[in-house]
């Protein structure tokens, strides 16, 4: 089996949490000729039970490697031999970056600087980071953080000079199954008897843990550099959600919490000047890219969005179902659910 990622090394960031073991995963039934692969992360403990999933006795090319992207001299250590960087470390639970803030900061921004530095200062080639809807007109300081952190990806590409590399961003909304997310949370509270609802007209993007992997894969294979990557997927209803996982639960409502939005949005109309429509993604280009834009139109047969256009999960055209809401958590979530 040929790969895209044979002969490659890779490092992910953030690389025990939900996405960098989908990755590896993926990677490993994927690109079995890969050279290495560098999971990058701070946590002892989860880097501990990842090495029980795949242990380098298995998969010697595998490596665990401590560290933290506050940390710029471990990361450039970390980044010797790596060709290809996926950034997934940040700080993401809204509430605790209400709180901490300068916590946040410290590792959305600052450390996203790290690694665009690390990167320019090493042999890497591509670089893909991981967004969040909430990056999109935030309100809260994650979002925020990780708007500035896009940002200073897409700006690197203006600092590489004869450097080799490209910086791209990945954007998507709710990871089904994702750790911290709510599906899992109803999941415990199901048995409670109680599925707490914030606000009853909330909605959210959905996404499967797959199609992130896919989206990551995507632009490492495609990106020219620049381009935030968004994909077409439905929204849920959070009530349909809950109707899903507990028809029997009481479901009070609690109110909205610090910093959340009743809707998310993926791209905003002050966006859809730069925005391209590529068939399974859409693409939010640099304002000046490096590159020929009509080249790159031509070459992804992509096709301009009307000025004012806006992705917004409630306003959005495709909607899960409470029945296909139960397929999908069955699927990707919990084999053993039932509503």
């Amino acid at each position: 089996m040929n790969s895209y990622l044979d002969d490659k090394a890779i490092l992910i960031t953030g690389g025990t949490g939900s996405l960098g073991q989908a990755l590896t995963k993926h990677i490993i039934e994927n690109a079995p000729k890969i050279k290495r692969l560098v999971i990058f992360s701070r946590d002892e403990q989860k880097q501990f039970e990842m090495a029980q999933l795949f242990p380098n006795e298995k998969y010697p090319f595998i490596r665990y490697f401590i560290g933290d992207i506050r940390d710029f001299e471990r990361l450039k250590r970390a980044l010797k031999g790596i060709d290809y960087v996926i950034h997934a470390a940040a700080m993401k639970h809204v509430p605790i970056a209400e709180y901490n803030p300068m916590e946040c900061i410290k590792t959305n921004v600052l450390g996203a600087e790290n690694v665009i530095n690390a990167c320019l200062e090493t042999e890497v080639k591509k670089v893909v980071a991981l967004s969040t809807d909430k990056a999109c007109a935030p309100i809260n300081l994650y979002g925020a953080t990780k708007l500035a952190s896009d940002k200073l990806f897409i700006a690197a590409n203006n600092i590489t000079g004869a450097n080799k590399i490209n910086f791209s961003v990945v954007r998507y909304g709710n990871v089904m199954g994702s750790n911290g997310s709510v599906i899992p949370f109803f999941l415990k509270k199901k048995k409670e008897g109680i599925l707490p609802i914030t606000e009853p007209n909330m909605t959210r993007f959905n996404i499967p843990i797959q199609g992130g992997v896919d989206m990551v894969i995507h632009a490492l294979k495609n990106a020219w550099g620049g381009e935030i990557f968004v994909p077409k997927i439905p929204s849920y209803k959070i009530l349909d959600l809950a109707e899903a996982i507990g028809p029997e639960c009481e479901k009070p409502v609690i109110g909205i919490r610090p910093g959340e939005k009743i809707h998310e949005e993926m791209i905003s109309e002050s966006d859809s000047f730069f925005t391209y429509d590529l068939g399974k993604y859409y693409s939010i280009l640099p304002s000046k890219p490096k590159w020929n834009l009509s080249e790159f139109i031509a070459a992804h047969d992509a096709i301009k969005v009307k000025e004012g256009f806006k992705y917004n999960s409630g306003t959005n055209t495709d909607w899960e179902s409470i029945e296909n809401l139960r397929l999908l958590i069955k699927e990707h979530v919990d084999p053993f659910f039932q509503p």
